[in-house]
């Protein structure tokens, strides 16, 4: 029985993410201006589609989710997707000073438009850059053989970049020239 559990709560996450991230109007939720939803019409919205959910297997999915995708308020009225957003909305991301290295995680197939273009942030409101390599990977395996760039972010800090982090722990970017790329690893 638990792995069902964890079988639904893993497909509903995803349906969640999507409604939250990029499709709210699936369900017709409408997100704030900082991409906060009503909780109770989220759940409302999710289960007009034939889905299950309630509070409990709500609040199991947001606790539990292994890349902290969402966040309540304090009284839980309100939830939101912590990052990854292709659709206009603020999260309110701290304005931080990144390490001197971060890592982007993509397909190998992607590589000669990035170094030609640069990393874009594409459908996405910024570029997603992780602290360690795993996590990387684990992103670029996503979308094919994984590559993980390693990108100077000093020298784009020095250069007048700005880096913000969510409350999930992912660093964000604007689009990232390819002179930043210093290096691309084949896990």
């Amino acid at each position: 029985m638990g792995n069902k559990i964890k079988n639904d709560d893993v497909s509903l996450g995803r349906f969640i993410s999507l409604v939250l991230r990029h499709q709210p109007q699936t369900i017709g939720l409408t997100l704030d201006e900082h991409g906060w939803a009503d909780t109770k019409a989220l759940i409302s919205g999710v289960c007009a589609t034939g889905r299950k959910l309630d509070m409990e297997t709500l609040e199991r999915i947001v606790r539990e989710n292994n890349k902290q995708r969402y966040s309540f308020n304090e009284d839980k009225s309100k939830i939101r997707a912590n990052q990854g957003h292709s659709i206009a909305v603020d999260v309110e991301m701290d304005i931080a000073e990144p390490p001197a290295v971060l890592y982007h995680g993509t397909a190998v197939q992607s590589l000669d438009s990035i170094r030609e273009k640069g990393i874009l942030k594409m459908s996405r409101n910024y570029v997603h850059l992780s602290k360690d390599i795993d996590t990387a990977v684990k992103v670029g395996s996503r979308h094919g053989k994984p590559a993980v760039l390693v990108i100077n972010t000093a020298e784009m800090l020095a250069d007048g970049f700005v880096f913000r982090l969510s409350d999930n722990g992912v660093w964000q970017s604007e689009d990232i020239p390819q002179k930043y790329v210093i290096e691309v690893k084949y896990p």
